[in-house]
């Protein structure tokens, strides 16, 4: 009988040693939260394609918020839903606006956790594209004059760091010049850079009823079959000031987050997105997994393959599982 000499399986013995090798460690730290924020006086309306999820009034999310960082989670990031939309994302820049109104709340109610902003119009335009549409597309320098409003109002309210998501060229320097004019150098971006035009945001339209009334996002949002493209779109976001990158989705370009992590050294965030959690959700529903094990198996492979941050709608249930 051959007896070989090199056992790789001596290191997998025990509970106690597979925890001393372990080479990637998952923890809350790493997590970030997404909330959808509304102008509804219901306290929460659930959202039927994110088991889970709700739609929050204010009052309710200070609550929510609270209870995450009771978890020990250091970050949310918002998205809103106005009461009015129009053509150019009216509220998104108001500083009475859904985004404005909550950050404002949670800044008075809850420390000890960062309030981040999704800068975009997507949730609050009534053709929900992604900014200014002239003829039947997206105007990309008109877009970024509004960008530069939007940040700049959630700025004022006290958003402690902002994150466009657009994919807009030169949306980045945009903001980084306007916010610096207006006082705010001292608060970070964290950049969508690698966004790609992803199948994965059904749920997410459903929860802030964003689904374009025309076309589609292909002409802004990254071809999911390129890679190469990804590091000029986080180089030029490097240039033009951001603080951090993000790759979105996660699950399915854990190769892009890779090569983003491998060439540049700002901290490395991604999006487990709305549609890679609605699968986890479903599946376990119907008893087919299970859903903290396959959760945290997902949330461990983005960590492994580069990054730093996870906004993940899984945060508040990983938060226990690791506590």
């Amino acid at each position: 009988m051959f007896r070989p000499k090199i056992r790789p399986r001596r290191l997998r013995g025990s509970s106690e040693i597979r925890r001393m090798v372990r080479e990637t460690q998952l923890s809350v730290d790493d997590l970030i939260h997404p909330f959808f924020v509304t102008h509804e006086d219901k306290p929460k309306t659930p959202i039927q394609s994110m088991p889970g999820q709700y739609q929050f009034s204010v009052e309710e999310l200070i609550r929510e918020v609270q209870s995450v960082q009771a978890l020990g989670v250091l970050g949310v990031i918002l998205f809103g839903i106005p009461a009015v939309k129009d053509a150019v994302g009216s509220d998104s820049c108001d500083d009475n606006g859904i985004i404005q109104t909550a950050v404002r709340a949670l800044k008075q109610n809850v420390s000890g956790i960062s309030v981040i902003t999704d800068v975009c119009f997507c949730e609050y335009t009534d053709h929900g594209h992604c900014g200014v549409i002239k003829d039947n597309y997206v105007d990309n320098d008109a877009t970024l004059e509004l960008l530069q409003k939007q940040a700049v109002s959630h700025a004022k309210a006290g958003a402690d760091m902002i994150a466009p998501s657009g994919m807009i060229d030169g949306m980045v320097g945009a903001m980084r010049a306007a916010l610096d004019a207006a006082g705010f150098d001292k608060l970070p971006i964290m950049s969508y850079a690698v966004k790609y035009a992803s199948a994965f945001y059904g749920p997410f339209r459903d929860a802030v009823d964003s689904t374009p009334q025309f076309g589609d996002r292909r002409t802004h949002q990254m071809d999911p079959a390129n890679s190469r493209e990804a590091l000029r779109e986080a180089e030029l976001d490097v240039r033009e000031g951001a603080d951090f990158l993000m790759v979105k989705p996660a699950l399915s370009y854990l190769d892009v987050i890779e090569r983003i992590k491998a060439r540049f050294d700002l901290p490395l965030a991604a999006y487990n997105v709305s549609g890679e959690y609605s699968m986890v959700k479903a599946a376990a529903e119907r008893g087919w997994i299970d859903e903290q094990k396959v959760a945290l198996e997902i949330l461990t492979s983005i960590k492994r393959a580069g990054a730093d941050l996870i906004l993940t709608y899984h945060a508040k249930d990983a938060a226990k599982w690791l506590a």
